[in-house]
């Protein structure tokens, strides 16, 4: 993607955002039909879209490498999957996924900057980041500073993510919202505009840690501003909903409402992607189903 040019915006002049339009957007994406054809490309689509998650203060090295095994071995017995995006680790795991998912091209992302809270230091959370992307980090996901951004100090969200993203050398970096804490979509609108203007390869919607997470709405309004983005400059920034994303039927839904918003040039993995660790199952069951008209148990399948 093209290094954007880093110039603080001015958030004030960023238009109001029309809930009422919004939610009745949300409301049609939600009764499209998908016929059966249409609907095993998407959920294969949605598979290799998948940042595979682990981000527990129980995590341990065994736990990050079946992790890394079940990202490589999805389902056997189903021909033809795609592998996922990446899987997704705290930074003291980088380097034993790494080593898990070498030779099999799957990514390796790395959370950073004080996940969930962002509460510590610059310089703590530069280092955090470059120690990750040193052990092997492809991409780096880091978390705003939402009380700074709350606060109206929109300068230090902006130069702390320009920082990052420098940190991130060669990695992509996605700049988490924490949209939940927002809690207006105006808001998440500006700190889209911010977070974009200031580097950022991707938008994330959330942590995962914080309810409301992922909601269609807020994804509408972060997919229309990085459309607004690319009209404007031609650049392309990608998007990921994450939280709360559990369901084939609900993934689903936010592809025909990317597609729609955005187009056939947003439906890769290099531009969107679901940042998940249940909605992997769902999609293997929905899957062998097609296959040979049998539901499996969710017994069947590794819980991380």
């Amino acid at each position: 993607m093209a290094q954007k040019r880093k110039r603080l915006p001015n958030l004030d002049r960023v238009n109001p955002v029309d809930e009422t339009g919004v939610n009745e957007r949300v409301a049609r994406f939600c009764t499209r039909s998908i016929k059966n054809d249409s609907k095993h490309t998407a959920l294969k689509l949605v598979l290799s879209m998948i940042d595979l998650t682990t981000l527990e203060g129980q995590d341990t090295p065994g736990k990050v490498k079946q992790l890394c095994q079940k990202a490589i071995h999805l389902h056997d017995n189903l021909p033809g999957l795609p592998t996922v995006a990446a899987v997704c680790v705290y930074p003291n795991m980088v380097g034993i996924a790494k080593q898990a998912l070498m030779g099999y091209g799957i990514n390796v992302a790395s959370v950073a900057t004080a996940f969930p809270s962002g509460m510590s230091s610059r310089d703590i959370k530069l280092e955090e980041t470059r120690n990750a992307v040193a052990d092997g980090a492809d991409e780096i996901d880091m978390v705003i500073s939402r009380g700074a951004f709350l606060a109206g100090e929109y300068a230090y969200v902006f130069d702390e993510i320009a920082a990052v993203k420098e940190a991130c050398g060669k990695a992509h970096l996605k700049v988490i919202l924490e949209t939940g804490e927002l809690v207006t979509l105006d808001r998440v609108k500006k700190a889209s505009v911010l977070a974009i203007q200031a580097g950022a390869d991707f938008i994330k919607t959330s942590t995962g840690k914080i309810q409301p997470a992922a909601t269609m709405q807020v994804t509408l309004i972060m997919l229309q501003t990085i459309r607004e983005h690319y009209y404007a400059t031609g650049e392309k920034v990608g998007m990921k909903p994450a939280g709360g994303i559990s369901t084939s039927k609900l993934a689903i839904h936010y592809l025909v409402m990317l597609r729609e918003t955005l187009g056939d040039e947003w439906m890769t993995p290099d531009l969107f992607r679901f940042g998940a660790s249940s909605l992997a199952n769902d999609v293997l069951m929905q899957l062998q189903r097609q296959a040979d008209g049998l539901y499996q148990s969710p017994d069947y399948f590794s819980k991380d």
